[in-house]
């Protein structure tokens, strides 16, 4: 069922509602981290004393500093941040030092060293508790908890029934140590259609069980974890709008015991198989689908991964038949990785080709480093715009852009620096398969993961100038051993002004 609340207007109200007397009796010191261009509250900022005692702004960039001990002394707070710097003093020490006395608030002010601004955390519990905490005005229905959830992993979105949907992968509660590993679902509405302004916040509305917890979106009657990719809309042979993906049960990261095609049940908003797919199938949709018209007038579906080398015609029949999806590959049609296809002058043969194998990032290496084929002809290659350093993307997105009249993609960096997966990239190109030639850092994490960040473009705004990113955060991956209180295993939103001067190269 989905899980309902009356819209409250400020953190106040919804404080007198869910907080006792004897919290609200004492409202403690505040500090408000802001960003030194915009004024925009910061999250993720971390506020560290000298003791190691630990507070971290939330989505309103407000930190509530609530340690009696702490209260009417003069207090030192190192201030750290991913993608932020805060000034050094004297001593090389980036921080300040602050009167702590309960209900007086002061403001320090950060500078971005990301060209992407964060905005806020989409998903998990206290999301604005400093704010409601503090009695300030948060946007959200659910500033403190939403469906029990504490944590969410790698989004998929699609435009449904005039609403977002969304689906996450292993979900987390605050209950036991063990979630729901069957695909989280949720909707909300669009902006300007009762939705928040994206700058400001999304308003979920989970699937939800009778406790209350966020419920699965699967139910197969076998064992393993169900993870969901690919998901778009298509219309049926009757002409019916259809919500599909593609999905895949798990024994862990490592081992599919099955996959296939499924389709939600609008009646129970749930999604059942359509056709289950052979482990050796060879294309089929994987990570995220977007919408293509080609210059005949035909349309497709691509699968971003993140280069979109996979496509299927938008029709029902095509999409449940695998021999009609094509790759664009130099694989000689039907061929084997090895079996490239080159023309009279020796040049790679690139096409649309169906029955044939698409090439990864991982089988170009491999031909490139056995002299098959140089690294400039590896459609997949992109480097630093600004280094000229081949960059290793993983997964991510691409969409067309209105402003830039161009398809740009948000992906990921495995074995970037400083963080092994935390740095997203931004690349253009003039077709959806590419080339996609060069790239701008645009989020950094300090041995931190931001892993299968994701482009929302039902958020564009300014006609394109400003686009929306989520990915996940999470210290899984890193090697840190010290998750960010909330925030670890959670979805957090970015905005990219396109004009940033920083991206000027890739004009």
């Amino acid at each position: 069922m989905l899980n309902s609340c009356t819209r409250v207007a400020s953190a106040a109200v919804y404080a007198l509602l869910v907080l006792p007397a004897a919290v609200l009796a004492d409202v403690p010191f505040g500090v408000r981290v802001v960003d030194n261009e915009t004024g925009r509250g910061v999250p993720l900022v971390e506020l560290r004393t000298t003791n190691q005692l630990r507070f971290v702004t939330d989505s309103a960039g407000w930190a509530a500093i609530d340690k009696p001990e702490l209260n009417g002394q003069e207090v030192f707070f190192f201030v750290t941040s991913h993608g932020y710097e805060y000034p050094a003093d004297g001593f090389g020490f980036h921080g300040k030092r602050l009167q702590v006395e309960a209900g007086k608030r002061e403001t320090l002010q950060i500078k971005r060293l990301n060209v992407a601004e964060r905005l806020y955390r989409i998903t998990g519990e206290g999301i604005y508790a400093d704010s409601v905490r503090l009695g300030e005005d948060v946007p959200l229905e659910f500033p403190l908890l939403n469906a029990q959830v504490s944590g969410q992993d790698s989004v998929q979105t699609a435009i449904y029934h005039d609403r977002i949907w969304w689906f996450w992968g292993d979900t987390s509660r605050l209950s036991y140590p063990l979630g729901h590993f069957g695909t989280a679902g949720a909707t909300s509405e669009l902006p300007g259609r009762g939705g928040l302004d994206p700058s400001v916040g999304v308003n979920l509305t989970y699937f939800a069980g009778d406790n209350g917890f966020s419920r699965p979106m699967f139910d197969l009657g076998r064992p393993g974890v169900v993870w969901t990719d690919a998901v778009f809309t298509l219309k049926d042979n009757d002409g019916v709008e259809r919500l599909v993906c593609h999905y895949s049960r798990r024994k862990g990261l490592a081992e599919q015991l099955e996959h296939g095609l499924a389709v939600l049940d609008d009646e129970r908003n749930m999604f059942e198989p359509l056709i289950q797919l052979s482990e050796d199938a060879l294309l089929f949709p994987q990570g995220h689908a977007f919408p293509v018209r080609d210059e005949s007038g035909t349309e497709y579906i691509y699968f971003a991964t993140p280069y979109p080398l996979v496509r299927v015609e938008a029709e029902w029949d095509a999409v449940l038949d695998l021999m009609r999806y094509e790759a664009w590959t130099p694989v000689r049609r039907g061929g084997s990785k090895s079996d490239l296809e080159r023309d009279a002058d020796g040049r790679l043969v690139y096409d649309w080709k169906p029955d044939t194998p698409a090439l990864g990032p991982a089988d170009y290496n491999r031909l490139i480093q056995r002299g098959t084929i140089s690294a400039d002809e590896a459609i997949v290659r992109t480097v630093d715009a600004e280094t000229g350093d081949a960059i290793q993307l993983h997964g991510g997105t691409v969409h067309w852009n209105e402003h830039r009249q161009r398809w740009v993609m948000i992906a990921v960096q495995t074995f970037g620096k400083p963080s092994l997966l935390g740095e997203v990239w931004y690349a253009e190109a003039d077709q959806p398969q590419g080339p996609w030639p060069r790239a701008v850092k645009v989020v950094s994490h300090d041995d931190y993961s931001f892993y299968n960040p994701a482009h929302h473009p039902f958020f564009d705004s300014k006609g394109g100038r400003y686009i929306y990113f989520e990915g996940t955060y999470t210290h899984t991956f890193s090697g840190n051993k010290d998750p960010t209180p909330r925030y670890d295993y959670n979805q957090i939103m970015y905005r990219l002004d396109l004009d940033a001067p920083e991206l000027s190269v890739l004009r």
